[in-house]
């Protein structure tokens, strides 16, 4: 039966709190029906609420494979790590995937995922949940109508908090095969924004260092890295998670040829700043709430967004928001940038 007839029916692999939040906004979608939960923790750990308790529960991504549910789209939210094999392992089962941030460790791993999506005519959608947000929006549609001319100069800042509340000993938090660094899995979806906007970059260089993050992970807390824009001007991206018990800001600055603009707030929430010649700002839609870990936070929450959007293309009323060489490019970008770290990182 094809996909405008009936609901899309999804299964969401990984349960923690991205992962429950993914199977949240299927059960809430209309078109859509979650046939499916899958994690290798025992289903009473996993702190479910009553809609998702009565959901079928299956311990390994293999054995909900093998039980051949009648599925259409699998949402992958595991470790950082897991992210390419799993879905290699879902294409291969010809499902359609949703894969969180990042879409893969490696170029290598990500092309083999393009390649075996091309080969069984799936789609994969990369949340990048930043690109919904109204200041994201405003700011795409000021460069696509050439409003603010050429652009010069680009400064992100993701100033965050993540200590020993958030890597906790045992957790894949922190490690380098599951995680993988800092920038995959804190920031990937700003410097998807940053490609989004700009495009590709150039002539990296970059300066690492770890300041209070040597017994909890196996990599840098921060860093400053320069770069060029392949399509013109020049940019930075200065990073840290040392900042002391809360989230600072996360920011774009960007200096064009017509004016001036700032991104602002913890999540990138606000318009901070904006005079451009010719040009009155108008009002934004309100930015989404930040995704609250408890006791740290992240970025807005606009996952609904993401499965209506995978709603909207299966059904033919729409085209992929992020599809899978944007997700390709941004680990690539990641991995320019950390061939440029010391070892032991």
């Amino acid at each position: 039966m094809p996909f405008q007839d009936r609901k899309i029916k999804f299964a969401v692999v990984g349960l923690g709190h991205i992962g429950k939040r993914h199977a949240e906004m299927i059960l809430r979608n209309v078109e859509c029906e979650l046939v499916a939960l899958i994690d290798i923790r025992p289903k009473e750990e996993l702190q479910l609420n009553d809609a998702l308790w009565g959901i079928p529960f299956f311990s390994s991504l293999e054995d909900f494979l093998e039980a051949k549910i009648d599925c259409d789209v699998v949402n992958i939210a595991t470790p950082n790590g897991f992210h390419a094999a799993q879905a290699m392992q879902c294409l291969e089962a010809r499902k359609h995937i949703v894969v969180e941030k990042p879409m893969a460790l490696t170029r290598k791993d990500a092309e083999q995922v393009i390649f075996k999506a091309l080969h069984m005519h799936k789609q994969v959608f990369a949340v990048m949940q930043n690109r919904y947000s109204p200041p994201s929006i405003w700011v795409k549609d000021l460069i696509e109508q050439g409003v603010l001319g050429k652009i010069f100069m680009v400064q992100l800042n993701c100033y965050w908090n993540r200590d020993d509340r958030y890597y906790k000993k045992g957790g894949w938090h922190g490690t380098k095969d599951l995680d993988g660094g800092t920038l995959f899995t804190q920031f990937s979806h700003f410097l998807d924004i940053m490609y989004w906007l700009f495009g590709d970059i150039e002539n990296i260089q970059a300066k690492f260092k770890d300041f209070n993050h040597q017994s909890l992970t196996d990599f840098e807390d921060s860093g400053f890295v320069s770069f060029d824009f392949v399509n013109g001007g020049m940019g930075c991206l200065n990073y840290s998670t040392a900042v002391w018990n809360q989230n600072l800001e996360s920011s774009m600055t960007i200096v064009a040829e017509n004016g001036s603009v700032i991104i602002g707030g913890q999540y990138m929430d606000k318009v901070e700043y904006c005079h451009v010649k010719n040009y009155s700002m108008p009002e934004l839609n309100p930015t989404n709430m930040c995704n609250d870990y408890g006791a740290y936070k992240g970025s807005a929450q606009n996952h609904h967004y993401v499965i209506e959007n995978v709603v909207d293309t299966l059904k033919g009323r729409n085209t992929v928001a992020t599809n899978a060489l944007e997700g390709l490019k941004v680990v690539e970008i990641i991995e320019g940038i950390y061939a440029l770290r010391p070892k032991p990182y």
